[in-house]
């Protein structure tokens, strides 16, 4: 049944007690409550071939990147499922699987996702793939960082000279890294936010977009830096530190904590994007040339995956 045909349903039901005030034994406003409930339950009825889905809470890097648009096709065509996601930051995407309004969580902040399996949210972690995090900022550099390898290091002359520096401030995986690596440089970055600090509230694309209108210094995804479209005048100025290596997990929401989960479906795409046939596809998601995502679930070695790492991962 359409949603044209649940109007209808309750037109004629009006229509036919336009001169009673109810059905008999019931008032007027749960009277029409049982007829839209009977309603809904012919919609829930004809809709047995429909679509089989799943929701995944994702951060939008994976999302603006273009991966999702790449490999979900090949998921639904291998399994007859498809994937619906919710791309937010990271703290966002966690928030929404501990309220059961996602099948399966695919993040980027390992601690985060820790606590969400130890707190009982999740059933198992698995790492999935990698990529790394960059330095970007305006080709005049007034903080002087261009070429530098050590991130903390250049995050301290941007302090130091109270560059502009545009940050997510939406605790995603992005902003959590970026925080972190502010405290090792010993900067109190709360001290100078609406100053030199400047907090977007928003996901990666737009605080690039305020970046580049700026002329301001940001953290990023390479991922996403890859994809965006209006870097004007922004470059990578610093890249290849360790500590901007970028890990992504996979968890299924335990259906003990909420019943209503998708387990066949969800542990489904968990083990496809781990096997080779998924570890395959991230591997060849590329854009100009360059690949954006590097696959590394435990013993998953695809073909395909061997390519050049990006610097902030090299040994």
């Amino acid at each position: 049944m359409l949603r044209k045909d649940i109007n209808k349903t309750i037109d004629t039901h009006i229509k036919k007690n336009m001169n009673t005030k109810s059905l008999p034994g019931l008032p007027l406003r749960r009277s029409l409550a049982v007829v839209v409930c009977l309603a809904m339950a012919c919609v829930a009825g004809g809709v047995g071939g429909a679509e089989r889905f799943i929701t995944v809470a994702s951060t939008t890097s994976t999302d603006n990147s273009g991966l999702f648009d790449d490999i979900l096709p090949k998921f639904k065509q291998d399994t007859g499922i498809g994937v619906r996601v919710v791309a937010l930051g990271t703290g966002q995407a966690i928030k929404v699987a501990k309220r059961g309004d996602a099948d399966v969580l695919l993040v980027h902040h390992k601690p985060s996702e820790e606590a969400f399996v130890a707190e009982g949210y999740g059933i198992r972690r698995y790492d999935v793939m990698y990529n790394d995090f960059v330095i970007v900022g305006p080709g005049s550099d007034p903080a002087g960082v261009r070429g530098m390898g050590d991130a903390v290091a250049a995050l301290k002359a941007i302090a130091d000279s109270r560059s502009a520096f545009a940050s997510r401030g939406d605790d995603s995986g992005t902003h959590k890294k970026e925080l972190s690596l502010w405290r090792t440089a010993g900067v109190a970055v709360d001290a100078a936010s609406g100053q030199w600090y400047r907090e977007t509230g928003s996901g990666m694309g737009a605080t690039l977009n305020t970046a580049s209108g700026l002329g301001a210094y940001a953290l990023t995804d390479r991922g996403t830096w890859i994809s965006f479209k209006n870097k004007g005048d922004l470059a990578i100025l610093s890249e290849g530190d360790a500590r901007l290596f970028n890990q992504y997990g996979v968890i299924l929401v335990s259906p003990e904590r909420h019943p209503h989960i998708k387990t066949a479906e969800g542990q489904a795409f968990v083990d496809w994007l781990v096997a080779p046939r998924g570890q395959a596809a991230i591997a060849s998601f590329q854009l100009g040339g360059e690949q954006l995502f590097f696959p590394n679930a435990k013993g998953c070695n695809p073909l395909s995956a061997k390519k050049a790492q990006p610097r902030g991962t090299r040994g």
